[in-house]
């Protein structure tokens, strides 16, 4: 059974990887939503060109990893809610799609067109995301046929919205915070004041999204006061949070990603705890919620993942940290740019 918690953590390193690497691109992308030059747009586009395309593998990874050790979690989950994961896939889709037609044809419409696209699919894709890891916090409608039947408004209650919120103000920061270390001018100060107005509101939205989240969650709670040591991750996260612009007063920063890379981790750590051992809880019964156990492939199959999952992740650990030592530095604007 050892093997079931070790591709629980690695399924959770995996999410975790992607959070941190797609969600600075998704928060780039949110960012240029509010600037008002093409040019500026451009910049940002070409801020995360190196990235994008690497940064969604550790989604693949993940998606794959758990197809293959928690095949019924995938079955229940891709099957019930199927049209919210079309969605995801069309945001996706149409991300790419604008980050490589924005320069195809010379026209000032035509550049706006997919620039506008690129900001909404961005923005929309990490409000999907955070939504789906609301509803699984707060629970799913697993019945004792591991079946989830549930429709695309019905996922869109109070809390997952709150969630997706979340999400969507610690991309931003955390994307300004990343393009701030690419950019330098007057687009370094318009990403300065942009950065402030996003901090505050997701400074208020995370004390609120946090309160509501250990009322609402009492797995969660349950998990923390098993083991008290685990409080130490909230307070450390808030203390980041509340430091964070005291590294931006001095323009520190590489510090400040740092910061809002290592609160990015601590809250999907958070998020794992507070879910062991279920995957899925069930919000019908707590005897249906699909867990590390009743919902994993045999020992076998998941031994014999473990070897290529040793093999393969430091391929993909080493091709992100490569990337960026190699797109370090400041982006300009050439002819090759998007």
């Amino acid at each position: 059974m050892i093997l079931n918690i070790i591709w629980f953590i690695l399924v959770a390193v995996l999410l975790t990887g992607y959070a941190v690497t797609d969600g600075y691109d998704l928060g780039v992308g949110i960012a240029s939503l509010f600037l008002n030059k093409s040019q500026d747009k451009r910049l940002l586009m070409n801020v995360i060109g190196p990235h994008w395309d690497g940064n969604v593998v550790w989604l693949l990874t993940g998606g794959g990893a758990l197809f293959a050790a928690f095949p019924q979690v995938y079955a229940s989950v891709f099957s019930g809610l199927y049209l919210a994961l079309m969605l995801v896939l069309l945001m996706m889709i149409v991300r790419g799609v604008s980050l490589e037609f924005r320069s195809k044809v010379e026209s000032a419409n035509w550049s706006k067109m997919w620039e506008i696209l690129f900001g909404i699919s961005s923005l929309v894709l990490a409000l999907l995301l955070g939504i789906a890891l609301g509803n699984v916090a707060q629970g799913l409608p697993v019945d004792a046929n591991r079946e989830i039947h549930i429709n695309l408004f019905q996922i869109l209650t109070p809390y997952p919205l709150l969630v997706g919120l979340l999400t969507v103000l610690l991309f931003t920061i955390h994307g300004t915070l990343f393009a701030l270390n690419k950019t330098s001018n007057d687009l370094n100060l318009s990403l300065k004041k942009f950065f402030n107005k996003a901090y505050l509101t997701f400074f208020i939205l995370y004390l609120f999204v946090t309160i509501a989240t250990f009322l609402i969650n009492k797995s969660m709670l349950n998990n923390i006061n098993a083991f008290p040591v685990w409080y130490v991750i909230p307070i450390i996260t808030i203390l980041l949070i509340v430091f964070l612009p005291m590294q931006m007063k001095k323009n520190h920063f590489k510090m400040a990603f740092t910061f809002t890379f290592v609160i990015t981790v601590l809250l999907m750590l958070m998020f794992a705890i507070g879910l062991f051992p279920n995957l899925v809880p069930s919000n019908i019964n707590p005897a249906y919620s699909l867990d590390l156990y009743n919902a994993s492939s045999s020992q076998t199959t998941l031994n014999a993942m473990l070897i290529i999952a040793i093999i393969g992740m430091p391929f993909v650990i080493g091709y992100t940290i490569w990337v960026h030592k190699v797109f370090k530095g400041k982006v300009k604007l050439d002819e090759t740019s998007y």
